[in-house]
């Protein structure tokens, strides 16, 4: 070998007895080396790999033309002075990069199925459509394990009770009423082809009926059903739906909450075609699933179901294109769709399917009636009329559910008499004052500090809260029903999955009277004795600046009202608010969402807001604030932006300071959303992958947060 001294540079081990050096292979004999010169080249296949790199390119390795590797396999692959994980994109005869350069793979993995390729054309899409590199959608899309070099757990044992014909028993929960059936017939005669559905079911419906039948449907057919929830806090009740309903069955469960084993786990399971049932929240629509038959997405409309860090892509649109590329139906399940599902729907793009009654016989939706806070004082937050509902409820040992969208004991501690108010050092915003460990938490970075026992401005030591949170009123609860069960459910009462779990159960069994809650309780939960739904702070939305505001309030006051009633015993909702004329109120009283959606429609039409127009958003955030403004002007400038596109002037965000770091962002719109994909490609390939002053940036392609 020393007659060949570039070697150093362009030697790689293919196998433990053959090198290549350039074009030339060589071959171990005893304790030399002999040079095959007919050995060329040509011999050779070019794998272009993607890896999780920041950088919108493939890589190119060689491996022998004999090798039976094609895209979608999974790659052991030198970068730099480590080993990467790759997957093999595309497959070559050819390559740009000079032959001298490039490396062999180390080893072909086959420790888990090979990606498919209709998976790696959603991945291509995703990639082009949200301005992400390749190699990071991919590595986005695959668990941890899956991308590094340990070895895979060691593969499940099957139960002794699920075998092919076990997996496609289903146990029936009721029979279906008539507009469940109808749906069930109409979703069911597309089986085996692609057409999207929006199931506008009311509250209390019967929707996972519907779902259920249809997946057994399914599984009969030896397919695979894909259901995507938005949080992860619905997956056990649902969960539970599922197995009882399909005992022999195994359900692979995925959401970020898992730990590595049991994601890789479920990830297998639904990849090798082993899970009939895939269950998850929006990351479980990038599992491969060989033999996908159905798509279901409930409560299609959720803002969880938007990535918010990485690739932030919609779930739910994900869902849809998913249902396109396999050539199956995706149901979209909600009793408040999204207004660009419902522009959807009037366009004649989606199937409307209307399940305009409870199922449970005798449940009707609840009375809404509204407070007015303008007329009724709120002592302690609680107007009189809803303490007088409260005590009806007790006296008949009926439960109720107090819903502040608040956690905490009060947003601000202040000082009546200079002023000063609790603000986090790292952020533009209030600390919020928690009772249970006497301590003040920022809720957008997670500072915390202890409550200060005089104020830092001025000395007074009478420091009040303002406000309230969760935590006062469940103290106010308390003070004035000593001898109810009151249970407080929010993000710090069940910081564990099973204690919100065990929580849940136990409402649902009548446990506790009077529950106080946040979002947690807004949706998915069925809880039999619950008869009145008491709303708190709910003008605090209605007057935000977002034109998505009005919709939000909308879904969560008929989702969390929804939650009462759902027997025979008649629901009611109370919601006190200083705005009773608001049209919005005004809808929800006659549970008018189409009237609603129509004249949201409307409004966005004239404003120049989607689903009329397309948006993007581009964002970038800094120690100095001068210094991100200064980023995004000169963005704005950096190619030509052609007619029907649009780039407004940047702003810094409403909370401007998160985390010690200056945010701000520009927006661009355009009428076509082919136009503005163009114009994105070419302006995401000029912008800096770095900047000198610190400012780091991300593209948000269908923004839905503009906080």
């Amino acid at each position: 070998m020393d007659n060949y001294p570039e070697a150093s540079n362009v030697i790689h081990s293919f196998t433990h007895s053959r090198i290549w050096i350039g074009k030339f292979s060589f071959w171990r004999k005893e304790n030399g080396w002999i040079r095959d010169a007919k050995t060329q080249l040509s011999r050779m296949k070019v794998l272009r790999v993607a890896l999780d790199v920041p950088v919108a390119k493939l890589f190119d390795y060689l491996i022998d033309d004999a090798s039976p590797v094609v895209a979608g396999d999974r790659v052991v692959v030198p970068f730099g002075a480590r080993q990467r994980v790759g997957v093999v994109a595309e497959v070559a005869d050819t390559s740009t990069v000079a032959a001298s350069r490039l490396k062999p793979v180390e080893r072909v993995l086959e420790d888990a199925p090979r990606l498919t390729t209709g998976w790696l054309e959603l991945m291509r899409f995703l990639s082009a459509y949200y301005q992400r590199p390749f190699g990071e959608t991919v590595a986005a899309a695959l668990p941890a394990r899956l991308r590094s070099l340990k070895a895979l757990p060691k593969r499940r044992k099957s139960g002794d009770k699920e075998t092919s014909d076990a997996a496609h028993l289903f146990v029936s929960g009721h029979d279906p009423n008539p507009a469940q059936s109808g749906a069930i017939e109409r979703i069911g005669a597309a089986l085996g082809s692609f057409r999207p559905f929006l199931l506008h079911g009311i509250t209390g419906s019967g929707k996972t009926e519907v779902y259920l039948r249809l997946i057994a449907q399914v599984l009969s057919r030896g397919m695979q059903a894909l259901v995507l929830v938005p949080e992860i806090g619905l997956t056990p009740q649902l969960e539970g739906r599922f197995r009882h309903a399909f005992p022999g069955a195994r359900i692979a469960v995925l959401h970020s909450a898992l730990q590595d084993t049991a994601r890789t786990h479920a990830w297998l399971d639904a990849a090798r075609g082993d899970a009939p049932i895939v269950l998850g929240t929006r990351l479980a629509v990038l599992a491969p699933l060989p033999r996908l038959g159905i798509v279901v997405v409930d409560e299609e409309h959720d803002a969880s179901f938007k990535q918010q860090e990485g690739l932030r892509y919609s779930g739910r649109d994900a869902a849809v294109l998913r249902a396109k590329f396999a050539a199956c139906p995706v149901v979209l399940g909600s009793a408040t769709p999204s207004l660009e599902t419902w522009f959807n729907c009037r366009a004649g793009r989606y199937a409307l399917l209307a399940l305009p009654e409870r199922a449970v016989p005798g449940a009707r939706l609840p009375a809404v009636r509204t407070v007015d806070l303008r007329i009724e004082s709120a002592e302690h937050g609680l107007a009189k009329p809803v303490l007088e509902a409260i005590r009806a409820r007790l006296a008949r040992g009926e439960q109720s559910l107090v819903f502040i969208n608040r956690r905490g004991y009060a947003p601000v501690l202040s000082c009546e008499a200079c002023g000063w108010a609790a603000g986090c050092a790292r952020c533009s915003a209030h600390m919020v004052v928690h009772s249970t460990d006497r301590s003040l938490h920022c809720h957008h970075c997670g500072a915390r500090q202890k409550v200060p026992r005089e104020c830092p401005s001025c000395g007074n030591v009478d420091l009040r809260p303002l406000g309230r949170g969760t935590q006062r009123i469940e103290e106010t609860l308390t003070a004035l029903f000593p001898e109810a069960r009151i249970l407080r459910i929010d993000r710090d009462s069940t910081r564990k999955r099973s204690d919100l779990a065990r929580t849940l159960e136990g409402i649902g069994r009548g446990e506790g009277d009077i529950l106080v809650g946040t979002q947690l309780l807004a949706k998915g939960h069925d809880f039999p004795n619950l008869t009145l739904v008491c709303v708190l702070n709910a003008d605090s939305a209605l007057l935000s600046t977002d034109y998505r505001s009005a919709e939000r309030l909308f879904a969560t006051l008929s989702q969390v009202g929804g939650r009462s009633g759902r027997r025979e015993q008649p629901g009611e909702v109370l919601v006190q608010t200083r705005y009773p004329g608001h049209p919005m109120f005004q809808a929800l009283m006659r549970h008018d969402y189409a009237g609603f959606a129509e004249s949201q429609l409307a409004e966005r039409e004239s404003a120049g807001f989607p689903p009329f127009v397309h948006e993007a958003a581009l964002r970038a955030e800094a120690t100095r604030l001068d210094a991100t403004m200064t980023f995004l002007r000169a963005a704005a400038r950096l190619i030509e932006v052609p007619d029907g596109v649009q780039i407004y002037d940047p702003v810094p965000h409403v909370i401007t300071r998160r985390a010690g770091f200056e945010r701000a962002q520009l927006l661009l719109q355009s009428p076509s959303r082919p136009a503005l994909q163009e114009f994105l490609r070419l302006w995401s390939a000029a912008l800096p992958a770095s900047t000198s002053s610190g400012v780091r940036w991300h593209l948000d392609v269908d923004p839905i947060e503009f906080d």
